[in-house]
């Protein structure tokens, strides 16, 4: 009955589209948030933990970054399935590595000392290698060294796109298999989050918000995450 159910709700969604082709969402949140409806509770409950910790603009700007980490720490402890963590992992490698050259872009020289700063498996690795370009993460992330020049010459638009194009393709990798199940629908709900966010988009608010992140960045290690 649940799967017919998820298949109904699935087949109800538009296609998304290519990201930076859509001049707007093919669906509203409202409407979005309406067939949303047929989750169950608890996977209504999942989803929102889940968009609570990976979206950008999920993150109030008072949650400081041991926050962030106890709320990942939590949701793998409770969560065995494979492709929703491996959404939350590959969204905390990226901001833990843009955390990083963020943090190297404004002046430290060093890794943080007694502060936590970042969640996942690269965190030591980040710090044994700060001052290496991509902090031979290149195999890993081949997109990092093009976030370091832009974030080093201040093209916010690209850098943004960048992050976006590489989080829209992580998630189009992780949707293969997964067509009418509640995987499907995270996976749809976090892809239309990007082209919502990219739809709304304009260079001036793009400059606005970089340097709103960087500046909130600096204060007391907070937010490196956001």
């Amino acid at each position: 009955m649940l799967k017919t159910k998820y298949v109904t709700l699935m087949a109800s969604l538009p296609p998304l589209g290519k990201l930076f082709a859509a001049k707007q969402t093919p669906i509203s949140r409202i409407k979005l948030e309406n067939r949303l409806k047929m989750l169950t509770e608890e996977d209504a409950a999942r989803l929102k933990q889940i968009e609570n910790l990976i979206h950008w603009s999920h993150l109030p700007m008072e949650r400081t970054d041991a926050q962030i980490v106890d709320a990942a720490k939590q949701f793998f402890q409770e969560v065995s399935n494979q492709t929703l963590r491996a959404v939350i992992e590959s969204r905390l490698d990226l901001h833990t590595v843009i955390a990083a050259l963020r943090r190297r872009q404004r002046g430290d020289q060093e890794p943080p000392q007694g502060e936590v700063w970042g969640y996942g498996r690269w965190v030591s690795y980040i710090e044994r290698h700060w001052r290496e370009p991509g902090f031979r993460l290149e195999g890993v992330f081949r997109w990092v060294l093009e976030a370091n020049r832009l974030l080093a010459a201040k093209e916010s638009v690209a850098l943004e796109r960048l992050l976006f194009g590489t989080v829209w393709e992580q998630l189009n990798l992780l949707s293969e298999g997964h067509y009418f199940d509640f995987e499907a629908v995270v996976i749809y709900v976090l892809r239309w989050d990007l082209v919502d966010r990219w739809t709304r988009y304009n260079s001036e608010a793009a400059v606005k918000r970089f340097n709103k992140l960087v500046d909130s960045g600096m204060e007391e290690f907070r937010n490196v995450f956001a």
